[in-house]
């Protein structure tokens, strides 16, 4: 620091106070004065008498420190008073020019995202719009800016801003929030969206950004996969329908309502190709949504255009409106539909192709209305005509099938004594392992791991055979009286030693229970409605599992904190394979343990069942009678 020798005004003080660098130089540009703020920019003890470097006003330039570190800084030149020289002022402009640089890197960012970024005010009214907003709403930003954020939600979900508000209003952020919102042509959009509180220099909440994400692609993309996996399941389900069946008349009708109400069809029907005892070829028929003198009058379909590819076999024929197809109404005497037929415009028409008799058949449909069937329609009856195919082939081969069902009964059998008997080895040699080896040794985790995977596969094992021994009828019971009470206890207490990751809180209204039942397989039940509670509650740690006793009946809970169940699921969960969607992929398993234990409660006269709610966790329940016949 250099005072300067002022005449005339007492700029000194003033000079010195400075909280922004200031230096003089003479008349011949040198160096005379600096102040404090200007030793501290340039981070060394300037030479009095030096030259003084030459600036224009308004000039900007790099100072560079001697420990390496920069400042930009922009010069101010003016003159005092009464004095002699220049005074040099320099403003530090170098966060200035960060903070210019943040936000033109942050505009040009806002500017080119594929996302729509918008802010508003705490009222609600947009404050500023970028480009992805215009693209996918339909306003320029001359259009909407000023206007209330409601502009684009759609009425029945405007509480959803208020929400947001006064969420934003208490400093908290709304993540990945999914809705709905209008676009200027009026076309609803599904967005996830993503607000977040805008604050000033003091950090008070004056506003909020909000980016969005068009997830239409995703949405449809789950409404693909939700479809395929509801038409995959309609088609076990229609499978496991017609199959049961060995009774042709019976299988047909089955396909053909099943298939009537699926398409949405205003009538289908089933023909089907029969060899009759004197080997004469004759087509039987099924309807649904029709009476049989509906079609009875105009007896059997001809080998026409229309009819030749399903009848041959060529393929599916799906058409929007068949009186417009060029294959139609070619054919004597009616050249189309008979006098008083039923209205056909849309149809489909589907071949049923066994792979041992080729054609036996066709499933066609109508309906009144132009376009009623798709694709989609196509992809299912597909299936189901092959399904059908294969019951009707089972009809005839009913005899050899059940010969054949004997034969894989003996084989599951055989291959789990087989594979029994090595993973039981498998187990005991990995506990002999584990006993022999040393406590400190790093691969005791491995060990332990392997063990774990040995439990599963053997249980893997066990539940297949399960279901394999309920499909044939064969799952063996053995009823005894014991205390369900002590079997309560030490099932909790096995599970509880397993997964200490969890506790399990057991309340029981009694200390002892004689109930007639095999204890084995309630037991199993128990373990397996525990295990499902632990698996689907990874994140928390309770588990509550009651017990109670009526005049006539045994009810038990096992309750989770876990992800939940959602309701239109509930009534599937006990299916074969049956896994809970979207929720929980991820984890291991095949789907068939309540499948198992609702087998047993079912052969103990009970019922189970479920109560759940997503994201607060499901409660099993399962009732038997205490007093029952059993099977014996």
């Amino acid at each position: 620091m250099h005072v300067p020798n002022f005449t005339g005004l007492n700029y000194t003080n003033v000079f010195l106070q400075m909280p922004v660098a200031a230096y003089i130089c003479d008349d011949h540009n040198n160096l005379v004065a600096y102040n404090p703020a200007a030793e501290k920019l340039w981070g060394s003890i300037p030479v009095i008498g030096k030259p003084c470097e030459k600036h224009s006003q308004d000039d900007e330039f790099t100072i560079v420190r001697p420990d390496g570190s920069k400042s930009i800084v922009q010069a101010h030149i003016t003159t005092l008073p009464d004095t002699a020289g220049t005074v040099v002022i320099l403003m530090d402009i170098t966060a200035q020019i960060d903070d210019d640089n943040r936000e033109a890197r942050l505009a040009a960012i806002i500017e080119s995202s594929d996302d729509v970024i918008i802010s508003k005010t705490l009222g609600g009214y947009i404050t500023s719009w970028n480009k992805a907003a215009e693209k996918l709403f339909e306003y320029t930003e001359d259009e909407i800016i000023g206007k209330h954020i409601t502009t684009l939600i759609p009425e029945d979900r405007h509480a959803e801003e208020d929400i947001i508000i006064n969420r934003i209003k208490n400093n908290l952020r709304v993540d990945h929030f999914e809705t709905i919102r209008i676009t200027k042509s009026g076309k609803l959009i599904p967005l996830s969206i993503t607000v977040s509180p805008i604050h000033n220099r003091k950090g008070e909440v004056i506003g909020a950004s909000k980016i969005a994400r068009d997830i239409s692609k995703q949405k449809q993309s789950e409404e693909r996969l939700q479809m395929y996996a509801e038409n995959l399941e309609i088609l076990n389900s229609v499978g496991q329908i017609i199959s049961a069946d060995l009774d042709t008349q019976g299988i047909l009708q089955k396909v053909t309502d099943a298939t009537t109400q699926l398409t949405g069809a205003a009538f289908g029907a089933f023909f089907h190709n029969e060899v009759n005892e004197k080997g004469e070829s004759y087509m039987l028929f099924t309807l649904s949504g029709a009476p049989r003198e509906a079609f009875e009058k105009f007896g059997m379909p001809r080998n026409t255009a229309v009819f030749k590819p399903t009848f041959e076999g060529e393929g599916i024929v799906r058409v929007d409106d068949i009186t417009k197809d060029p294959r139609y109404g070619h054919t004597p005497p009616h050249y189309g539909m008979p006098e008083g037929h039923l209205p056909v415009v849309s149809y489909l028409a589907v071949p049923v192709i066994s792979k041992s008799d080729g054609v036996i058949g066709g499933l066609f449909f109508g309906h009144p209305e132009p376009g009623r069937f798709t694709i989609e329609h196509e992809k299912l009856l597909a299936g189901v005509a092959s399904q059908a195919a294969i019951a009707l082939d089972n009809a005839k081969l009913y005899e050899e099938v059940k010969s054949l069902n004997a034969k894989k009964d003996e084989f599951i059998g055989l291959a789990s004594h087989e594979l029994k008997t090595p993973v039981t080895s498998l187990s005991g040699y990995l506990q002999l392992i584990e006993r022999n080896m040393p406590a400190a040794d790093l691969n005791n985790t491995f060990i332990k791991r392997a063990r774990q995977q040995v439990i599963k596969l053997t249980s893997l094992i066990e539940d297949l055979l399960d279901v394999s021994k309920i499909q044939t009828g064969k799952l063996p019971f053995s009823f005894t009286t014991f205390n369900f009470v002590q079997l309560f206890n030490d099932a909790i207490e096995m599970m509880q030693h397993n997964n200490p990751s969890h506790t399990i809180r057991a309340e029981f209204d009694a200390n002892q229970l004689l109930i007639y039942a095999d204890q084995q397989r309630i037991e199993q039940v128990i373990i397996n409605l525990i295990s499902n509670a632990i698996k689907y509650s990874p994140d928390a740690g309770l588990i509550i599992i009651k017990g109670q006793a009526t005049n006539s009946k045994l009810k038990v809970s096992v309750q989770d904190f876990g992800i939940g169940i959602a309701k239109d699921q509930l009534k599937r969960i006990f299916s074969r394979f049956y896994r809970v969607e979207n929720l929980a992929a991820h984890m291991s398993g095949l789907g068939i343990g309540l499948y198992i234990s609702h087998e047993i409660i079912h052969r103990h006269h009970g019922k189970i069942w479920a109560e759940s709610e997503l994201g607060k966790g499901t409660t099993f329940f399962f009732e038997i009678p205490l007093q029952q016949n059993g099977d014996r």
